[in-house]
């Protein structure tokens, strides 16, 4: 089915299920009758199988349907799973199941996340999709925005935003015991796949369990590769989000919570740069650089203007000089430091820690009483499920996971506006200097309504491009 008749179908079906009870078409107060949450599950290999356990695990799910175009990927849920169905593509497990199901989730890769959501989101499904949110800022706009249309449970697969630690840090925060927030600094060390590879312009056999033009989607079509598979997509535009997609709504996501940041107003950019042969730069405008730094500004209400630093690719903040010799900052993946008039605060990649420079002062700090609430077991799946079936607050609902990945994938549209170049005057890459550079470029940002102030050219990347007959409606 071409993608334009899908989506006109599934807004046909949607309008019939108008009719049809409130405990087939979810909602809110949607309480199963058996206590047990119906679901399917799109991309379930790699970490989109680990969500299908975790969901497994709460004992209170049953999958109707398991979807995946790789079969070698699919293998262990398939096993783990034998009675529900089987597909590899998304669109015919919603014509089939559509009605049996009272959720889904999605562990695709990032450029798919939108595409396969939307139709069962506004099929009134409750959604559990995997971090970031979706490819590009637009995207994020649109599914914040059906997700409060259809008022339905949703989830964004960021576990830190269950953990004890984010609550702690907040509660510190605003205890007063760091004073005014005048700087963070996030790091990871992602990318753990290879990038900043050259653009590929060869092609490999298809693998007979892989179904090639639905992995692509909404991606322009081009020949198959193994630098793509397995996971190794991350590196890709076309793909991915690169390192700060891969792990900014994680690490990001604890600053942005207990700061309330809201939109950066400004962002900018410096990226590895890769070298083809002497005074020969690569083009590798494809694939995200091998490390970065990014510089994004925030207004706060309670604490004015914030300044977030980004690094990754091996890149490290500075060290502050509060730490002991060989003490880290974060965790062996990254980490957060929070600067204040008053203090200084580390938390780790997924928020599960936090602590104050220097580390002594632990021994001597008197923590705030709690006041916000914990999730149990700090389990970010189990918080999807009871959201679901129970209607308790999900720690990462659209309404916030929007926002968040919104304020990470401007971070990647500055280092996109760093990486642009043109061809000078048709010169071949091998020429002397064959490109014209922009500079160094500060992209202002107007988020109420999602533009670019002073570069347009960066306004085509806020809403990204799909493959004829994949657009999204």
């Amino acid at each position: 089915m071409k993608r334009r008749q899908f989506i006109k179908k599934t807004a046909g079906a949607s309008a019939a299920f108008s009719i049809v009870p409130s405990f087939v078409l979810g909602g809110n107060s949607h309480i199963s009758p058996s206590d047990t949450l119906y679901m399917a599950a799109i991309g379930v290999g790699g970490r989109g199988g680990g969500v299908v356990n975790e969901l497994a695990k709460t004992g209170r799910v049953k999958f109707i349907a398991l979807c995946d175009v790789d079969d070698r990927m699919a293998k262990g849920s398939y096993q783990n799973h034998p009675k529900a169905k089987r597909y590899k593509d998304f669109r015919k497990l919603y014509d089939n199941h559509i009605k049996d199901i009272d959720a889904f989730s999605v562990g695709t890769p990032d450029h798919t996340h939108a595409t396969i959501a939307l139709p069962f989101m506004r099929a009134k499904k409750h959604a559990y999709v995997e971090k970031p949110l979706t490819h590009n800022i637009a995207e994020a706009r649109l599914m914040a925005k059906v997700a409060k249309e259809q008022g339905i449970v949703t989830q964004m697969g960021n576990q830190g935003s269950s953990s004890e630690g984010i609550r702690k840090a907040q509660e510190w925060i605003e205890s007063g015991i760091l004073g005014d927030i005048e700087k963070v600094d996030c790091w990871t060390n992602r990318p753990v796949w290879p990038q900043g590879l050259r653009n590929i312009t060869e092609g490999e056999a298809v693998p007979k369990e892989l179904d090639w033009d639905l992995w692509l989607g909404p991606a322009a079509q081009r020949p198959y590769h193994s630098a793509y598979l397995p996971f190794k997509w991350r590196g890709w535009w076309d793909f991915g989000t690169g390192g700060l997609g891969d792990m900014g709504c994680h690490i990001m996501e604890t600053p942005f919570r207990t700061l309330g940041l809201g939109f950066p107003y400004e962002a900018e950019a410096s990226c590895t740069t890769v070298w083809a042969g002497d005074f020969v730069e690569a083009n590798y405008a494809e694939a995200c650089p091998p490390s970065s730094i990014v510089r994004l500004k925030f207004d706060t209400e309670k604490y004015g203007k914030v300044d977030l630093n980004w690094y990754d690719g091996g890149i490290m903040p500075d060290l502050p000089d509060e730490l002991k010799d060989g003490e880290m900052i974060g965790d062996w993946s990254g980490g957060s430091v929070f600067y204040g008039t008053r203090g200084m605060m580390v938390t780790d990649t997924y928020s599960r820690n936090a602590r104050l420079l220097p580390s002594s002062t632990m021994k001597y700090f008197k923590a705030p009483e709690p006041t916000l609430t914990r999730i149990k077991d700090e389990n970010h799946v189990l918080n999807f499920v009871e959201g679901c079936l129970d209607g308790i607050a999900t720690s990462s609902p659209f309404s916030y996971a929007g926002p968040l990945t919104e304020s990470v994938l401007m971070g990647n549209l500055a280092i996109k506006a760093f990486q642009y170049k043109v061809l000078k005057d048709g010169k071949k890459v091998g020429d002397w200097a064959p490109f014209d550079y922009p500079g160094r470029r500060k992209l202002m940002w107007d988020g109420p309504n999602m533009r670019v102030t002073n570069y347009d050219k960066a306004n085509e990347w806020v809403k990204g491009a799909y493959r004829k007959g994949w657009e999204l409606s």
